[in-house]
């Protein structure tokens, strides 16, 4: 059976039984949800209607959920572990209960018009708390219930209790859990049914008193199951990026199995994040980006892989997903660029690094572990990883004290910037200075007026601008900017500067930094016909003083805030 076939199937099946088909929510959760980075789990978004099931869009739900978990990060390569995974999940807010989710589930898996799995390779464990271990007993009710319902199942091979195993939840304040009955197939579990009729407060659990239903199957795992192969990677998900892989090193998927699962299975998962909006970067969610990019270049390294070829795997990925979320279609090029640019800055030092390492290995102090993440972008991960191998291990708390007296130093040398983001009022910032006028004002035409000044930091060598905009900018729109720009500086414009009241500027239309405290009078620097700003910094006379405007770099600052790092040669 392909992927797409047991998607429909899943969704047809249970939309037959009431439920609402929900589209999968986006890998970023919603700001009502900080307790993770990422979308973990089918019920993520819906697990507060479980204690306000009127607020439910509907009683009875089903999805195909995108999903990323990085705990289990370093299993990746062998027969199951997945950073990126896809859950089929139906959910019950205080509508139907233990009997009708197991019975559904026991039909969707044997009856010949759905699965039509052999009722012999299946068998069913649920929740008895005597088993779970002294201190780990969540609860202290055996789920006697759930016992009794998978009892009438016809041809159910074997029935087993388990403890902590078969109790389920986040794990995160106000979140639900509860007692699970799990479906295993051929000794592998496919499917978790989880009734939460418990929610975590104030660090114990509690009954709420209302009935819920959570259920989730891998998708990947169970089309693995439903064809007999031997592990996820052997499926319709992966055989076109594995066959990519080969024809890049040359080597065959057969010989170097571990290899080519990390780098298919990080490249996926990389790609679905930046098509949801996570761009590569040293905090949070874009570090896990960044790692899992990095962790895939090392691996492909070691094949041989010397060009640069992450965004062919993440063509791959669209393929294959493109009619079941369009959205990585439309972001293709983006994601593509953004692969690119960071393969490309991690490239031009992945060598020096593997070498330095090399000399390094047999006296890897954390010191010199944090030398390879600050002059040659290693995150400590990938160093411990490369010493597993040498089995040499690295001193985690003298590299934290590293890391933190380099980001001591980074505050230090912050201290003293003048008023706008000027680092001095030397000839060269000044002329940067002018010249973040100017884009300003590009940006305005080129992306139009919900663009606003959000923060600069300008140095006698760059310029840093942050502006407000949700999406990362293509190589058409920024040279469009970069045109505009360097035609003002071509014409030879005069920078006039006029001082009026605030009010007045304001009505001339004059751009501003709104949120910063002006006095009564304002200084107003105009380019005529096209910049008009607020402004108390140095500026050059005439734009022509400029040279050749060159953005180096456009990226993220921060949500719905993009950064554009550029020079003047």
């Amino acid at each position: 059976m392909k992927s797409k076939e047991l998607r429909q199937k899943f969704l047809d099946f249970f939309e037959a039984k009431g439920h609402k088909i929900i589209p999968s929510a986006p890998l970023i959760p919603s700001e009502l949800d900080p307790s993770v980075l990422f979308t973990t789990a089918g019920m993520q978004q819906f697990k507060r209607f479980y204690s306000e099931p009127k607020e439910a869009p509907a009683m009875r739900i089903a999805t195909c959920q995108q999903c990323v978990r990085t705990g289990d990060i370093e299993e990746v390569g062998d027969e199951s572990h997945l950073t990126f995974f896809e859950m089929l999940g139906n959910f019950s807010f205080n509508n139907y209960g233990k009997k009708e989710a197991i019975e559904w589930a026991w039909e969707f898996l044997t009856d010949q018009n759905w699965l039509g799995i052999d009722k012999k390779r299946i068998d069913a464990t649920y929740f008895d708390h005597e088993k779970a271990k002294k201190g780990i007993s969540i609860i202290e009710d055996t789920d006697l219930e759930s016992l009794a319902i998978l009892k009438t199942l016809s041809g159910l091979n074997k029935i087993e209790a388990q403890g902590e195993d078969n109790f389920w939840s986040l794990g995160t304040e106000g979140s639900p859990g509860g007692p699970t009955v799990e479906f295993y197939i051929d000794g592998v579990e496919v499917w978790n049914l989880v009734f939460n009729e418990w929610i975590f407060k104030e660090s114990h659990w509690h009954s709420f008193g209302v009935k819920g239903v959570d259920t989730g199957m891998g998708l990947e795992r169970l089309i693995a199951v439903l064809n007999m192969e031997k592990n996820v990677y052997d499926t319709d998900l992966f055989q076109s990026i594995i066959k990519k892989i080969e024809e890049l090193s040359g080597k065959k998927y057969q010989d170097n199995q571990q290899a080519f699962r990390i780098i298919a299975d990080h490249l996926r998962a990389a790609t679905f994040l930046i098509a949801d909006g996570v761009e590569p970067s040293n905090k949070e969610r874009g570090y896990i980006v960044r790692r899992l990019i990095r962790r895939a270049i090392v691996k492909a390294k070691k094949l041989g892989i010397e060009n640069i070829f992450v965004a062919e795997i993440a063509d791959e990925v669209v393929e294959i997903y493109k009619d079941i979320y369009s959205e990585l279609e439309n972001k293709r090029d983006n994601v593509k660029q953004t692969l690119q640019n960071e393969e490309e800055k991690f490239r031009k030092t992945l060598s020096l690094g593997l070498k330095e390492f090399e000399k390094i290995k047999q006296d890897l102090t954390g010191q010199k572990a944090f030398r390879l993440y600050e002059t040659y972008g290693f995150p400590l991960e990938m160093t411990e990883e490369l010493a597993k191998e040498q089995n040499v291990q690295i001193d985690k708390e003298e590299f934290k004290k590293a890391f933190k007296e380099h980001q001591k130093k980074s505050r230090t040398a912050s201290v003293g910037m003048f008023k706008g983001g000027l680092a001095d009022s030397g000839e060269e910032t000044k002329k940067l200075h002018t010249a973040a006028h100017l884009l300003l004002a590009a940006l305005r035409q080129v992306l139009g007026n919900g663009v606003f000044q959000k923060g600069s930091n300008i140095t006698s060598e760059r310029l840093r601008f942050d502006f407000s905009h949700n999406e990362k900018l293509t190589s058409e729109q920024l040279k469009q900017v970069e045109d505009l720009v360097n035609e003002q500086i071509q014409a030879a414009i005069p920078v006039e500067m006029t001082e009026m009241g605030l009010n007045e500027a304001k009505k001339s239309g004059a751009m501003g930094v709104f949120e910063s405290k002006y006095g009564d009078k304002v200084k107003v620097y105009t380019i005529d016909g096209f910049s008009n700003e607020i402004c108390g910094g140095p500026h050059v006379e005439n734009t022509k003083d400029l040279g050749y405007f060159k953005i180096v770099k456009e990226e993220s600052s921060s949500a719905g805030v993009r950064r554009i790092k550029a020079i003047l040669k």
